[in-house]
């Protein structure tokens, strides 16, 4: 297994932040550190420390589902693999195996990607700033 490229940790923590007590996230899961998902508000705060051990894993993870649901990703350029596994640890496996972005990517239509990722922007019914400024620096990764 490859490991996470580094252009996955750099968005993730550029756009989850990082905070030390649960939150609601715009999406409506609770929410701790740089963006793990945690079971309630009611845990207590961690350090920026435990922080990036969940980021770790997280992204390990996501790297994972990413690789099983597109494969072809294992031997294209670094970054386009690190734009995957940033959006799957974002939005999840389930979403990625389920869209056009993951047939595009197996299919190696690489020009399409950038479009692709843009329409994945809403969080909570609603479209949000962050996530439109986010598939925007993923999408400048395949040239979009």
């Amino acid at each position: 297994m490859p490991t996470v490229p580094n252009n996955a940790i750099d968005l993730a923590i550029s756009f989850e932040g990082f905070y030390a007590k649960a939150y609601i996230c715009p999406a409506g899961f609770a929410t701790q550190g740089y963006g793990h998902l945690v079971k309630s508000l009611n845990v207590p705060p961690i350090t920026k420390e435990q922080g990036e051990i969940w980021l770790a894993q997280d992204l390990q993870t996501a790297l994972k589902g990413t690789l099983q649901v597109c494969p072809v990703l294992a031997f294209v350029e670094e970054n386009w693999l690190g734009v995957i596994v940033d959006f799957t640890f974002n939005l999840g496996v389930g979403r990625l195996r389920a869209s056009t972005l993951r047939r595009k990517i197996n299919a190696e239509e690489w020009d399409d990607v950038p479009t692709e990722l843009r329409k994945w922007v809403y969080g909570g019914g609603r479209k949000l700033k962050g996530l439109v400024l986010r598939r925007e620096a993923e999408a400048l990764f395949f040239g979009g």
